[in-house]
């Protein structure tokens, strides 16, 4: 009871001042806003126009031939990558250079001569002729459009070899009028092989959210850009928003209060509680409404999975609160509270991914990144928005992210420990 009456007063003298409301609500909202709109984010409705956020591909088709225009069906199906037609006169070295820059994930290129030599190749790999991808290995980007483009080069030689399979037999067993015939008959059963690609007679399903299915036209991506801006400024200003009451702890401590506190019945695990249900009560109720906010004025998806939000929700809040307690031992002023609070706001969130995806960053930076507790906040709170998923997905983001807690706490308690109030 001890506890509680504690984390009420921290909350009520919290509330009283107007700078909590502005970093807990205010500033998230507006920055959720300002970066969504920066993506491309619109508020939906009737004239709501998205951008595609998959990568961009430049398609140079040097062949021209029939088997081109299947690549480009194949390729345009893609989750992952979009397909850009080069410019006019836009020469090979300039589209080098943007694949360089990471204006383009990557350059797919069908050589002259290419649909020829796969139509006669055999069935083993070394006889079947090699595409020209240009992509920049060290791209995180680079590495996803190589696996699309190699995906969909091997559908194009299943979906070739099996055209001319058939229109061999065809021939065997009637022979086709002239060379015009027979490529009118290969070019009907190349399309209705391309079409069997898309819809499967049978069709396997994996789930990693203990769902049944997935929803019909359910997309891998999301083409909300306030999807990641929602998620990365809720758990940016989960931080800042602590500034108020980790100030409470040492405004107890200058004022004297708390080494009053100390000598009273009240132990000093139930102070450091008292003062963490508070900031965790704070963080909580701040994720209940940005959430119900972008929900309903941003249509960004996270009540598609209810259970799975709130868990996210409530481990990230007990991160944010474990770290206000560890910021309230160690600062000795208010100024050092703001100082404490900003700096790993500032480096968690760009690490984290909270300002732009980290799939857009080179491999280094994700691994540095995942070294964050947001890093992991952001990809719980993806799955659910973005990839669709459910609890089962979020079950080692929220864990790592309670890790990271425990950690915070744990210092705390050592910090709190040996300090003279």
């Amino acid at each position: 009871m001890r506890i509680i009456d504690l984390a009420l007063k921290d909350l009520l003298q919290i509330l009283r001042d107007w700078k909590a409301a502005f970093f807990l609500l205010v500033m998230p909202i507006g920055f959720t806003l300002m970066f969504g709109f920066m993506f491309g984010g619109t508020f939906s409705g009737d004239s709501e126009v998205e951008t595609d956020p998959r990568i961009p591909v430049a398609f140079v088709d040097q062949d021209q031939n029939l088997l081109g225009g299947t690549l480009y069906e194949l390729l345009s199906l893609s989750d992952t990558v979009r397909l850009v037609l080069p410019e006019a006169g836009q020469t090979q070295e300039e589209l080098n250079a943007q694949v360089e820059s990471g204006e383009l994930a990557a350059v797919v290129i069908i050589p002259q001569g290419y649909s020829a030599a796969l139509l006669a190749s055999g069935t083993s790999p070394s006889e079947v002729p090699q595409l020209n991808v240009i992509i920049n290995t060290e791209s995180g980007a680079g590495t996803t459009a190589q696996w699309a483009i190699q995906n969909a080069a091997s559908r194009l030689i299943s979906v070739a070899q099996t055209a001319e399979f058939s229109t061999q037999t065809r021939a065997a067993l009637e022979p086709f009028a002239d060379e015009s015939a027979r490529q009118t008959y290969f070019a009907a059963a190349l399309e209705e092989a391309v079409t069997a690609w898309e819809n499967p007679s049978v069709e396997m399903q994996t789930s990693q959210t203990g769902q049944d299915s997935v929803d019909e036209g359910e997309a891998a991506y999301s083409t909300n850009a306030f999807t990641h801006s929602s998620a990365g400024m809720m758990v940016q200003f989960a931080i800042a928003g602590l500034m108020g009451a980790a100030e409470v702890l040492v405004l107890e401590r200058k004022s004297g209060s708390l080494q009053r506190l100390l000598t009273t019945s009240i132990r000093r695990y139930e102070i450091l509680l008292g003062h963490f249900l508070a900031m965790l009560v704070m963080i909580f109720a701040q994720f209940v409404v940005l959430i119900v906010f972008a929900q309903v004025f941003l249509d960004v998806p996270y009540f598609s999975a209810p259970l799975a939000t709130l868990v996210m929700a409530l481990s990230t809040a007990v991160f944010a609160a474990a770290l206000g307690l560890l910021i309230g031992t160690l600062a000795k002023t208010p100024e050092q509270v703001v100082v404490y609070s900003l700096i790993p706001m500032f480096i968690l969130s760009g690490l984290g991914g909270a300002w732009m995806p980290l799939e857009f960053t080179g491999e280094t930076f994700q691994k540095i990144a995942y070294l964050t507790p947001l890093a992991w906040a952001m990809d719980g709170f993806k799955d659910i928005t973005v990839r669709g998923q459910g609890l089962e997905a979020i079950l080692m983001p929220a864990f790592v992210v309670l890790m990271f807690a425990a950690a915070c706490f744990g210092l705390s308690i050592w910090r709190f420990k040996f300090e003279e109030a």
